[in-house]
């Protein structure tokens, strides 16, 4: 049965092997804050790497027992990312967590061809679970942050990290909306061009597990009474699990719009390397984080 609030993600993890997280530049209380929230609930084991006297004042501060964290000292914010990265490689970790260092210090510790965890051609994709008051379910989308325009082979790879996000929150077989401006197939839009041959390749076969469907404007993914006036057929329509989005402005604007106008709360994390690593904005809440380490979990 598919969980419709993210907060039933902790439910689903009872269930699983807890997981250990490390955590690069842990120096920021809402990220220890959500990872206390984390290691209270019987998510996961926690190791932060970052400036030792920095988080004992802030779990001071705030009332945390630091002792429920082994804490790695490493005041330099990359030396601390690539720390949190090694502990992967040596098998002590099975998720990472950005802190509060800068997204492409956290992103270079991933992708460094040495030390980092990610194999040879793999596409990084983020991945966000989105749940709305005004949606029946939860909403699954890509990319909102590292792919900017994504070619026909990478919305292949982020729809197969949109479907494996889904079906580990409990969708038998998602619902896939390739998004674009218009529900027609217009040839001079690329977005109505590659949602046409997604949906084609889903038909046929070729993406299995779920069912895709595009081109479809956003209210034809997931509003019914849009569906029904402009009499648009299909299983997707109107009740869309994942949203494709043809570039990262349109999704990045839908995630920061939902979050900020609609009260939209998240999970999230970066498909793609050996491990689910958690990308949050450094001014997110500590529930959001907390729910994004839950997802991350949930995943590995």
């Amino acid at each position: 049965m598919a969980i419709t609030k993210l907060d039933q993600m902790f439910d689903l993890l009872k269930s699983k092997s807890k997981k250990r997280l490390s955590v690069a530049y842990a120096n920021d209380a809402h990220t220890i804050e959500a990872v206390y929230s984390a290691v209270e609930k019987g998510i996961v084991d926690a190791t932060l790497t970052g400036d030792e006297a920095t988080i004992k004042k802030i779990c001071a501060d705030h009332h945390m027992d630091v002792s429920k964290f082994e804490i790695l000292h490493e005041p330099n914010e990359a030396k601390a990312a690539t720390l949190a990265v090694q502990l992967i490689n040596e098998g002590k970790a099975n998720l990472l967590m950005k802190g509060s260092l800068s997204t492409d210090k956290y992103m270079r510790a991933i992708l460094n061809k040495t030390t980092g965890i990610t194999n040879e051609g793999a596409v990084l994709s983020h991945v966000t679970v989105m749940e709305f008051k005004a949606y029946h379910k939860l909403l699954t989308i890509a990319d909102v942050a590292i792919i900017p325009q994504p070619d026909l082979k990478q919305k292949i790879k982020m729809i197969d990290y949109l479907v494996k996000v889904s079906k580990a929150t409990g969708v038998e077989k998602p619902k896939v909306a390739v998004i674009a401006a218009t529900e027609q197939m217009l040839a001079g839009m690329p977005a109505c061009v590659d949602g046409a041959i997604l949906a084609k390749m889903s038909d046929r076969g070729q993406i299995p597990g779920c069912v895709v469907d595009g081109p479809l404007s956003l209210d034809a993914a997931i509003d019914m009474e849009s569906v029904q006036i402009k009499k648009i057929t299909g299983p997707v329509a109107g009740d869309a699990d994942c949203l494709l989005f043809p570039n990262i402005e349109s999704g990045n604007v839908f995630f920061k719009g939902g979050t900020k106008l609609a009260g939209a709360e998240l999970a999230a994390y970066v498909a793609g390397a050996r491990v689910p690593c958690v990308l949050t904005s450094r001014g997110d809440s500590a529930l959001t984080k907390t729910y994004s380490i839950a997802l991350a979990a949930l995943m590995a």
